[in-house]
């Protein structure tokens, strides 16, 4: 069954409080993006990776490809308005009726490759595999002006790589777009498509704010 990796790079540097997309932001010398593409790489060196990107930063990616020397093998797909829709530009590349689909973020790039692995061992015996971690802090529900306490051990944060069959995907991404498709998981389970949860790990973080990059500094250290 071969296996595929979608990483949609899209976003901007806003949160960041940066000029610069959060995806070309550097760790020790190399871009968020590259981190990321460099750990599926160690995954293995036969799956086949599609970047995703706004059409308006391709060229920008390739001048950063040459400056850095980058010669991993990829392919390189052009986003959509929203995630839905680079999405399913990413699945419109794949011809492999039999095959496993990954979607990763490409500003996640502390993601292990024994991580990987599962979410395609899982995902190859039970449809989905979605990486989740427990919530460490106490929560409360809000309820128009009023509060309460939840029982966290109920709820999980959700991360990725998510990992489908990609029949399931291509079924699940006919359905018209709606703003509660944060991710592909929302996506195939308002399809009825089960979404099984695996183990995922604290340091597998988005990087969204100034404080995450000096996290994934830390992580990424050589």
């Amino acid at each position: 069954m071969q296996e595929y990796a979608i990483i949609v790079a899209g976003g901007s540097g806003s949160r960041m409080k940066s000029d610069i997309p959060k995806q070309f932001l550097p760790i020790h010398g190399l871009p968020v993006l590259m981190h990321t593409i460099k750990a599926f790489r160690r995954y293995s060196d036969q799956l086949i990776i599609l970047v995703v990107l706004p059409e308006n930063q391709i060229d920008l990616w390739q001048e950063l490809c040459e400056k850095h020397h980058f010669h991993e093998t990829y392919g390189l797909v052009k986003g959509g308005e929203t995630r839905f829709q680079s999405v399913s530009n990413g699945l419109m590349k794949i011809k492999d009726a039999d095959a496993l689909v990954a979607v990763h973020d490409g500003v996640r790039p502390v993601i292990f490759k024994e991580i990987i692995a599962d979410s395609f061992k899982v995902a190859a015996r039970s449809g989905s595999a979605v990486v989740s971690v427990p919530l460490k802090d106490s929560i409360r529900l809000i309820i128009k002006d009023k509060n309460k306490a939840v029982d966290r051990s109920q709820f999980r944060l959700i991360q990725t790589p998510q990992t489908f069959r990609l029949s399931w995907m291509q079924d699940a991404f006919t359905t018209s777009y709606q703003e509660t498709f944060t991710d592909c998981a929302s996506v195939l389970e308002a399809k009825g498509y089960p979404i099984f949860l695996i183990e995922g790990s604290y340091e597998n973080i988005k990087i969204t704010t100034p404080e995450d990059l000096l996290w994934a500094e830390v992580y990424l250290k050589p």
